[in-house]
């Protein structure tokens, strides 16, 4: 419990405005919920939000602790009151999220406090009380890949340090099958092959650059694809990832003159289409592996898809995925 007495530079303050300034971390949302249960007491009474405050006032804050940190990049969970996430799969080590396009993944993506992935699986699973941040020395639940801020799909997050360490060396060592689903500017000439090229990252635009031949710095690229459909200057593609590298599906389909639909940064917003951003989703995530997987070894063999792709439905409503 921790107990404000009201000065005369907070009284006339309605106590819901009060508590969004003395206490941040608490949600508005949550903060309405523990007056009405009576965990916020005035004066050791029950009180409504918009009480006025005294000077004098003993204000009594029956919640946890951890409530009264500073807001800081690693509690934003906190500020999560409600968190919107779509579970596609849950187990005691792992889970996995269907990210939803313009959801950044972590807070160094420009998002503020509680408005990514990150923030909104911590705050879930701390509601759950399958993690208790002062009940730990160092491990927080972390998210096992990544994807952009515009790409929609399943995001893996480790709900242990031992399922975190497993799953990341599985991704290093390419024992996941990771497959899109885009739709393309065109028709690729062949129904089914393979991009392969190298790719230049460059920091400072934040954006990459293929070529077909070695360049100082460029890494290996290869995605493999199959054309599932083609109607109106368009087709929907699927693709396999054989590397991953940052915008690597973006920039190697423009690079062979096939831009994603709604790709600003790679290709030309087509006008005919009210899209602001790429039609490219994570969709489909098979555990293929090929040494110990430990704590994770039930998950050997299984895979897990998005059954509605939003892209898919409304361009491509006939195909099934």
């Amino acid at each position: 419990m921790k107990e404000f007495t009201i000065g005369d530079n907070d009284a006339g303050q309605r106590l819901d405005r009060f508590l969004a300034k003395a206490v941040p971390l608490l949600p508005a949302s949550l903060a309405q919920k523990y007056i009405r249960i009576k965990r916020i007491k005035l004066d050791g009474k029950r009180v409504e939000r918009d009480t006025r405050l005294k000077a004098g006032d003993k204000l009594q804050l029956y919640i946890n602790d951890e409530f009264f940190d500073k807001p800081r990049e690693d509690n934003a969970y906190l500020t999560v009151a409600v968190p919107k996430l779509t579970v596609v799969y849950e187990d005691d080590q792992i889970i996995l999220v269907d990210k939803r396009p313009g959801l950044a993944v972590h807070p160094h993506d420009g998002a503020e406090y509680g408005r990514t992935l990150i923030d909104h699986i911590q705050a879930y699973l701390y509601q759950k009380r399958e993690w208790s941040p002062r009940g730990e020395n160092s491990f927080v639940p972390a998210l096992c890949n990544r994807i952009d801020r515009n790409t929609g799909g399943i995001v893996i997050a480790a709900k242990t340090a031992e399922a975190l360490r497993i799953m990341n060396q599985k991704i290093k060592d390419r024992e996941l099958d990771k497959r899109y689903l885009a739709i393309v500017e065109g028709t690729p000439k062949q129904k089914e092959g393979s991009l392969k090229g190298y790719l230049f990252k460059d920091a400072k635009k934040n954006r990459v650059f293929v070529s077909d031949s070695p360049k100082p710095g460029a890494k290996s690229c290869h995605t493999n694809y199959k054309v599932l459909a083609s109607r109106q200057g368009l087709s929907l593609v699927e693709c396999e990832l054989i590397t991953g590298r940052t915008h690597q599906i973006r920039a190697q389909f423009a690079h062979a003159g096939h831009p994603l639909l709604g790709d600003g940064k790679y290709g030309k917003l087509d006008k005919r289409y009210d899209r602001s951003y790429q039609a490219l989703y994570s969709y489909k995530l098979t555990f293929d592996f090929t040494t110990e997987a430990g704590c994770l070894a039930h998950l050997d063999g299984k895979s897990f898809r998005v059954e509605d792709v939003e892209f898919v439905r409304e361009y491509f409503p006939d195909v099934r995925i």
